[in-house]
């Protein structure tokens, strides 16, 4: 006798109602006993770390390497009870026993790796010679990267006893600020016509044809958005606040130094990947001109950036969105869509909306020993179709980088988008392949050019959101709501110029971010993140399958190298000054194509 999976109902494929991950093997299915018995064997490796305390600098390589393989394995338990509890927090943060057992975790887990503080600052202070000696020692092939980058941090690095006590009042200062900030945003509801939804669900209905529908929309969630404003408010400010302090104590120059540090980025390049894209916001605004001939409006409101050209959206089943992210992957790589079945058939995606679920969409790495998990929410528009190929791509990263290792598996921020967004890419070129309709092209087109829009320039722009705001807070003082909202439109308009209009409610719309909270300075990311992808995409497309070891080789790579190390492998210069410019040019092709796709489908 056999037995098969139940057929989802057309509406739970339509909602992917039946797509949750399994999170118990991180714990061996022991739940809550299991987050505790990896948090004992935790606490057993550090006692024995501890044991090494006033030696670091003494130790030869073969002894380094030991106590770097402890810390490993400390770092995996570590890794696998936080995955499991902050995992499950995501998908509810309004259950208060979910909230309890994350609080509990961080806590234990910051005691136990204020005991190990000791590694990392005797490790900064070991002579330079030495150093370099012991790193080129084969035993430590497995950390060296690792424990090169670490070394950048020595002149921000304080006293033992300082880190302690900055690490401790962690818990209750910044990660608690930022746990407030996702539980109130998780809690909003929008009050539509038909009935109250999500704030995801709303923002995701901006993309409606109907120009009222939108305009409604717009209004429901500025009304949503009001009654925590000045909480979120406050709950920024106060983090900000905290980073200024850290920032002083730690000898940082300016608010992202610190961020760009830990992306392996000099202030110099990262401004200059600013300036490169500010100075092409005229590509947003020839979009959004366009865009403002194909609704037949006269100027867009803020709240039709979105809108949809197409006269009616088209919904995507998850059976039928999974087939062509696995067809685009399997036409790239057959090695990288065996591993998106595993994704789609092992539970290590959740995908439904529901009450109280974490907004957006991300891949969770976890530990090299276990593997991602995919958190999105589906709203079955054709955008959700792409963030399930750009979450996959992360997936896969992840997926391909765990023979690294713990120390090595992730990759700077700067480059942790390039997977997403060239998986992406793929899956958007056998959408167009499909697509032989002109109306459909275009359609697709525009999608994809607002896809690059809000990625580079918008988050760029939202970059200069916080750097206008992070200075404020330094010279200034605390900000109210109407300082974040004149950093917000001002900020907003330089990418828009005069192609959007920007409405009073559109104010507000910077305090549901999360990433303004949870990680200052990160946006910019996305933006380098995308140009590199594009470039990377460019040369698969001059190389075709030659190109795939290659690509195939930089996933496996994870972090193990510096960045410009890991781009030379795909034959990409990332110190080369006009390399961003590059990127841009693609996106300016892609600007022309909408034109002529506008013009072939008789909508100019």
């Amino acid at each position: 006798m056999t037995t098969t999976e139940p057929v989802p109902s057309a509406a739970d494929d339509l909602l992917a109602s039946g797509v949750a991950w399994d999170l118990e093997p991180l714990v061996d299915g022991r739940g809550s006993d299991g987050v505790a018995a990896l948090i004992r064997e935790a606490e057993a490796l550090v006692e024995e770390l501890e044991e090494q305390r006033g030696m670091i600098a003494e130790l030869d390589a073969s002894q380094l390497a030991r106590v770097m393989e402890q810390l490993g394995e400390m770092n995996d338990r570590l890794g696998r009870a936080g995955s499991y509890v902050s995992l499950r927090f995501s998908v509810d943060t309004s259950d208060p026993e979910a909230g309890a057992a994350m609080q509990r975790f961080q806590e234990q887990a910051t005691a136990l790796s204020t005991r190990v503080i000791f590694l990392e600052l005797e490790w900064a202070e070991v002579d330079e010679a030495r150093a370099s000696r012991l790193l080129r020692e084969p035993v430590l092939a497995f950390c060296r990267h690792y424990l090169e980058s670490a070394r950048r941090y020595r002149s921000h690095l304080l006293t033992e006893a300082e880190e302690k006590v900055l690490a401790e009042k962690s818990v209750t200062g910044s990660s608690a600020w930022s746990r407030l900030f996702d539980e109130l945003t998780s809690a909003i509801v929008v009050d539509l016509p038909d009935g109250p939804v999500s704030l995801e669900q709303g923002l995701s209905r901006l993309g409606s044809p109907s120009g009222e529908e939108r305009r409604a929309t717009a209004a429901a969630v500025t009304a949503a958005l009001e009654p925590g404003l000045r909480t979120r408010a406050f709950v920024f400010n106060t983090l900000m606040a905290d980073k200024t302090t850290d920032d002083r104590l730690r000898n940082y120059d300016s608010w992202v130094a610190s961020r760009n540090l830990s992306n392996q980025a000099s202030d110099a390049s990262v401004q200059a990947l600013v300036d490169a894209v500010v100075d092409r916001y005229d590509i947003p605004q020839r979009w959004y001109r366009l865009k403002s001939q194909l609704l037949g409006v006269d100027r867009l409101a803020d709240f039709d950036r979105n809108a949809s050209i197409a006269d009616v959206e088209e919904e995507f089943p998850w059976s039928q969105a999974t087939e062509i992210v696995l067809d685009a992957y399997g036409s790239f790589s057959p090695e990288l869509a065996d591993v998106v079945r595993l994704f789609l058939d092992e539970n290590w995606i959740d995908a439904p909306v529901r009450p109280g679920k974490r907004p957006g969409a991300f891949c969770a790495y976890t530990v090299p020993g276990a593997h991602p998990f995919l958190l999105l929410n589906w709203t079955s528009r054709r955008r959700d179709v792409l963030t399930l190929a750009h979450e996959l791509g992360h997936g896969l990263h992840a997926y391909l980088a765990r023979e690294q290792g713990i120390f090595h598996q992730t990759t700077p921020l700067t480059l942790a988008e390039t997977a997403s967004v060239f998986g992406e890419t793929v899956t958007f070129g056998r959408l167009l392949e499909a697509t032989t309709d002109p109306a459909a092209r275009l359609s697709l087109i525009a999608e994809s050019l607002e896809g690059q829009i809000a990625t580079v320039f918008r988050q760029v722009a939202m970059n200069r959101f916080e750097n206008a705001v992070h200075t404020h807070r330094r010279n200034i003082g605390e900000l109210s709501i109407e300082d974040f909202g004149d950093a917000w439109e001002a900020t907003q308009r330089a990418m828009l110029g005069d192609a959007v209009e920007i409405t009073p409610g559109y104010r507000s719309w910077w305090s549901y971010i999360p990433h303004f909270i949870g990680s200052p300075g990160y946006v910019y990311a996305y933006a380098y993140g995308q140009l590199l992808a594009l470039a990377v995409y460019a040369a698969y497309e001059q190389r075709g399958s030659a190109f795939v070891p290659a690509y195939l080789d930089l996933l496996r790579a994870g972090g193990s190298r510096a960045p410009e190390e890991l781009g030379r492998i795909v034959g990409v210069d990332l110190a080369d000054p006009g390399f961003w410019d590059g990127g841009l040019s693609i996106i300016d092709r892609q600007l022309a194509e909408a034109e002529q796709a506008a013009r072939d489908a008789g909508r100019l």
